[in-house]
């Protein structure tokens, strides 16, 4: 590929970034389940790897986390491992096509080991949880598809034990990807303090702690 060929396809991402950020700053929707197959690609989990996120994100074995916005379980089987079987991982998400998608992974010979994930579809706005149940919920460029992010995140809070903590990963790619001061102001607001930063300006990961 010549540089002027490379140009013109970084000017064309660039361009196609911005009308879609424009767009997306007026219309909120979850990631449609058509785009499953790029959420669960080797490339998404090159930009950002598993492993980094889970270390970043604190999860710990005999945990009870939730993944608020699963997908198609991009990081789901590794988060579930490092849970480990004295722990358990529910995966929630709205959209039904996406958690057929997990159930379907979760059923290939390499997955079967793991026993301690529960998918569920549902609302941001409506948890299926008791209050304070939940050691950690984590989202993984999430949170900026919710329309009212203060409703998601004070149902959050209200599943979260005390103590407990939040976690929002956010990567630049992303048309949603918010600045850290934003996401930090919106779960402060929610009532949320912010435990630890990890990151750069291209992928990060903010963890907060109910209080």
């Amino acid at each position: 590929m010549t540089w002027d060929v490379l140009l013109y396809v970084l000017a064309f991402i660039a361009a196609f970034l911005i009308v879609v950020r424009i767009v997306r700053r007026y219309w909120k929707f979850p990631a449609p389940s058509f785009i499953g197959c790029f959420l669960e690609s080797g490339l998404r989990k090159m930009m950002q790897p598993p492993s980094k996120i889970i270390e970043r994100s604190g999860i710990k074995n005999g945990m009870t986390v939730m993944e608020l916005g699963c997908g198609p379980g991009t990081y789901t089987i590794d988060a579930a491992r490092t849970i480990g079987e004295k722990g358990k991982l529910y995966a929630v998400d709205i959209q039904q096509a996406m958690i057929s998608r997990l159930e379907k992974s979760m059923k290939n010979p390499e997955n079967r080991d793991v026993n301690n994930i529960e998918p569920k579809v549902a609302s941001a706005y409506e948890l299926p949880f008791s209050d304070k149940s939940l050691d950690l919920v984590y989202m993984i460029t999430v949170l900026q598809e919710i329309p009212d992010k203060q409703r998601a995140l004070e149902e959050i809070r209200r599943v979260l034990k005390d103590n407990g903590i939040l976690v929002v990963s956010e990567f630049l790619p992303d048309p949603d990807y918010p600045l850290r001061r934003t996401t930090k102001k919106l779960c402060e607001k929610a009532g949320f303090k912010l435990k630890e930063s990890k990151g750069n300006l291209f992928n990060y990961t903010m963890q907060f702690i109910k209080h």
